[in-house]
């Protein structure tokens, strides 16, 4: 059998459907069995709750740098954060401390003073 390819826009356009015996199947499951099917499944074992705490901040680390517009270099220069830790903070290999989530949520919210103060010191 051949190895078929696909891209994430391939399955975005053409999502893999389930067959009518396979919806019924999946219909008919309480919450329960899905739960306990998904803790089962060697191949994809569920997240801890560590696996989600850094998952949900690097989501918010880079929602903060997108929001000013800058590449990770130019955002780790301009509000003086090292390039190495902020790419581990939004690839989810390290978690930010409180103090950087907190300095990241003020960026966010208001670039342009972040920016101001630095300058200023």
């Amino acid at each position: 059998m051949a190895i078929i390819r696909k891209t994430l826009e391939d399955l975005r356009s053409n999502p893999p459907r389930l067959t009518p015996a396979q919806r019924a199947r999946l219909e008919a499951m309480t919450e329960e069995e899905i739960e306990r099917n998904a803790r089962e499944d060697h191949d994809n074992p569920p997240a801890s709750d560590a696996e989600l705490a850094r998952a949900a901040a690097a989501r918010a680390v880079r929602r903060a740098r997108e929001r000013t517009g800058l590449s990770q270099a130019k955002f780790a220069e301009r509000f003086q954060i090292n390039l190495a830790r902020l790419k581990d903070w939004e690839q989810g290999r390290f978690m930010p401390n409180t103090v950087a989530l907190a300095y990241l949520k003020v960026i966010e919210t208001d670039p342009k003073a972040v920016a101001r103060a630095i300058d200023a010191a």
